[in-house]
């Protein structure tokens, strides 16, 4: 039941805490002097853990770690000062790969609804598109799909407000592995982006469990005039599968061209094979959708187990070449 939120998880992962100091950081050199109670609250990180990624800001920095080369960071009277390294103000070399994958990223981010720092950001991303050059920018014509407009925008702006004001929306939402377009009746708790794309964190009346949506799958968004208590739901850095009692144990052999799937998807017990394959166990709700994700990927993937999902995927080929001969007919 909604109800009084509960103490802040402590993960401990290297990889959370640097994805916390990556926005602290450059909030508190924007915003000098800002008590550590609400850096708290604005970060979803409880104080202790707050103080902790800051101590280790003292050992960042370039030898011979001279007061030059380290980071200052002062905490006095329950308020935080970040003073930068000397570094810090040389020009920023990239590589190539450096460069496309934070031009890709800052697209996304720019199509973001509301995004006050996007005037600064289109002008980093004019800059970074010169030394792309436009060969590398042509050939990503057609296959990239970045930002957010029109009806998604609209959508996205609508559960952003929802998630500031705790009011209950009802949504139409596409579910592409059961091809069916539902309504549902959400609590909204987060927004944030990963992997290319906004996802939304919410209590899912339907289920009766946490559900995380892609916002892009989100047909409409509309006002229910209820509020809600939050129930504590995890934010960015969650995986992106939520697990539950129902999931199905999925074995797959993944070859060289699919192993990305371990990366992309939530998995477990990866073990190597000699020949360069990887096996891997997907938890799922939904036989249907790995059917689906299996014809994606082309013969680079082979399923171990269970039986009955090598028969769901003959059977869905069957289907989409069945659909095929209708158009071209």
């Amino acid at each position: 039941m909604p109800g009084k939120r509960g103490p802040k998880r402590s993960t401990g992962r290297a990889a959370d805490r640097l994805r916390r100091l990556l926005v602290v950081v450059p909030y508190v050199l924007h915003h000098p002097g800002t008590p550590v109670a609400e850096l708290s609250q604005t970060f979803d990180v409880s104080e202790a853990e707050l103080l902790d990624d800051l101590n280790l800001l003292f050992l960042a920095g370039l030898p011979p770690y001279g007061p030059g080369e380290l980071i200052d960071v002062s905490v006095e009277e329950g308020r935080v000062w970040i003073g930068m390294a000397d570094y810090f103000s040389r020009p920023v070399r990239l590589t190539r790969s450096e460069a496309l994958a934070l031009y890709l990223r800052g697209k996304a981010l720019l199509g973001a609804p509301g995004l006050e720092e996007a005037p600064a950001l289109q002008s980093a991303l004019d800059k970074i598109e010169g030394g792309l050059g436009e060969e590398t920018l042509a050939n990503l014509a057609g296959r990239v799909e970045v930002g957010a407009s029109g009806t998604s925008a609209r959508n996205l702006a609508a559960v952003r407000r929802a998630v500031e004001r705790r009011e209950r929306l009802a949504i139409e939402y596409y579910s592409a592995g059961r091809d069916e377009l539902a309504t549902r009746r959400i609590d909204p708790e987060h927004v944030y982006s990963a992997i290319g794309n906004w996802y939304v964190v919410a209590w899912d009346h339907r289920s009766g469990e946490e559900r995380t949506f892609r916002a892009d799958r989100i047909r409409s968004a509309a006002e229910t005039g209820e509020t809600f208590d939050p129930r504590g739901l995890s934010g960015p850095g969650r995986p992106l599968y939520t697990r539950t009692a129902k999931d199905v144990p999925v074995r797959l052999l993944l070859g060289a061209g699919a192993r990305w799937v371990a990366e992309y998807y939530e998995t477990e017990s990866p073990k190597e094979r000699p020949d360069g394959s990887l096996e891997v166990t997907l938890p799922t709700k939904d036989l249907q959708w790995v059917a689906k994700l299996i014809l994606r990927l082309g013969g680079e993937a082979q399923v171990l187990d269970p039986p009955e999902l090598a028969g769901m995927v003959r059977e869905t080929a069957r289907r989409t070449l069945e659909a095929y001969r209708s158009a071209a007919g």
